[in-house]
């Protein structure tokens, strides 16, 4: 007897059953017509790379949770991380073939080695999008405004968009004289609410002297607006200087879109890889926060420096589509389909087929999607599929679908409309979606 391979999935990695894909293409779609209202365009690049090309910036935490192998030629190689540093590469060897302020979006799967949680897995989905070759303060608030109307557009409620600037933080840094150790600073201040301030009072403390560590711990405190909170961040990296001018503006472009009540400046919102210089920010469900940032990113005025001695200023965005989809369900908000037929054709002869899909060709025809049941059973049993399918209609043919009289069943009332022809049901259908929409 031949030996049966146990089938089983590695831990952080999933398949997805049609109910949960569907949902996820949904959530895409409705992601990508957000993307490209602003005028966004998509790329693609490999799923493979050399390992320096990733690890060249990464760095701490992020190098050991990166798959990394030898290929069968013997190559150092890993799988993406991100799709941030594979767009910097991609910006380097493509630069002359774009037109800058060249603004992308890139949405495909990622992987590492890390530990999982609720909405976190070793391999998942990013949504990113990016404006390169633009310094100017329009474009980080254009990333700003297009993840807040993104994620409204998902129907995922009010959301809280938190913004720091790491330049304004390492001016502080520099005027407690603690610029040397910036980096191990942000990286533990970022881990804030995570961990809580005693722990995390405790860890700057062996970075730092005790005074130094309370006044960053004092710099991080939010105030009472976020007017106050930048006023206070100013004073104490010394007075005015061009990170708080540029935060300004921002805050006044929010103001003059009628979207500041979505912002607020939290100063302990530091993003810890070493590749962001300007502007930083997390994005929470305000129904939802204990799940964390669903959005995040910030400006990276070099990354392409790496591979280019052509200085490409960036800004930009990540939207993790597993975590917002775990919030989705968390709030009730995920209708389970197992197909993206609202109406199916019943089969009462296996012999009409052709005709059966003659019918549901016809409401194709009219932009309804319209599935065909393939096996001859009783009625009963084909409404109750066509409900688990999650279709709100079933099409109940005559002998002659195309001629005879045809019923209507609304799933959801158990209620029939009969006598009707494939053009009665098609107007039904589109009066019924010009009514809801």
């Amino acid at each position: 007897m031949t030996d049966i391979i146990e089938p089983r999935i590695l831990k952080g990695f999933r398949d997805f059953l049609p109910a949960a894909e569907i949902e996820r293409r949904n959530l895409i779609e409705k992601i990508e017509t957000s993307f490209r209202s602003f005028g966004f365009v998509p790329i693609d690049t490999p799923v493979l790379e050399y390992a320096e090309i990733l690890l060249g910036k990464g760095g701490g935490e992020t190098e050991k949770q990166v798959y990394r192998f030898n290929d069968h030629g013997g190559r150092d190689v890993a799988l993406r991380f991100d799709l941030t540093v594979p767009f910097a590469r991609f910006l380097a060897v493509h630069r002359h073939e774009l037109n800058l302020p060249f603004k992308r979006y890139h949405i495909a799967k990622v992987w590492r080695g890390e530990n999982t949680q609720r909405g976190r897995y070793r391999e998942f989905t990013q949504c990113d999008f990016d404006i390169v070759g633009s310094d100017s303060p329009a474009s980080d608030f254009e990333i700003l405004l297009m993840m807040r109307n993104t994620l409204m557009a998902l129907g995922v409620g009010d959301v809280t968009i938190k913004v720091n600037h790491r330049g304004l933080f390492n001016l502080f840094l520099k005027h407690i004289d603690a610029e040397e150790k910036s980096v191990e600073i942000l990286r533990t201040v970022d881990k804030l609410a995570k961990i809580g301030s005693d722990e995390t009072n405790k860890l700057l403390t062996e970075i730092l002297d005790a005074d130094r560590a309370e006044k960053i711990l004092d710099f991080i405190k939010p105030k009472e607006s976020f007017e106050k909170t930048l006023e206070s961040m100013t004073e104490a990296a010394g007075g005015m200087n061009p990170f708080t001018e540029r935060m300004q503006l921002i805050r006044r472009f929010m103001n003059e879109t009628g979207t500041s009540v979505s912002f607020e400046i939290d100063p302990s919102i530091t993003r810890g890889l070493d590749y962001y210089t300007g502007i930083v920010y997390e994005t929470f469900l305000n129904a939802l926060p204990e799940i964390g940032s669903v959005c995040s990113g910030g400006r990276y005025d070099n990354l392409a420096g790496l591979y280019s001695k052509e200085k490409l200023s960036g800004v930009g965005s990540s939207i993790g589509l597993d975590r917002l989809i775990a919030a989705l369900e968390s709030l009730g908000q995920i209708k389970e389909k197992s197909s993206y037929a609202d109406v199916v054709v019943a089969c009462i002869d296996e012999t009409h087929a052709g005709a059966y899909q003659a019918l549901a060709q016809k409401i194709r025809d009219a932009g309804i999607p319209c599935e065909v049941f393939l096996e001859e059973k009783k009625l009963t049993q084909q409404f109750v599929l066509a409900e688990k399918k999650g279709a709100s209609y079933i099409i109940i043919p005559g002998k002659e679908p195309l001629t005879d009289s045809l019923t209507l069943r609304i799933i959801a009332s158990r209620e029939n409309r009969e006598n009707l022809s494939p053009d009665d049901i098609i107007r039904f259908m589109q009066e019924l979606v010009a009514k809801l929409g």
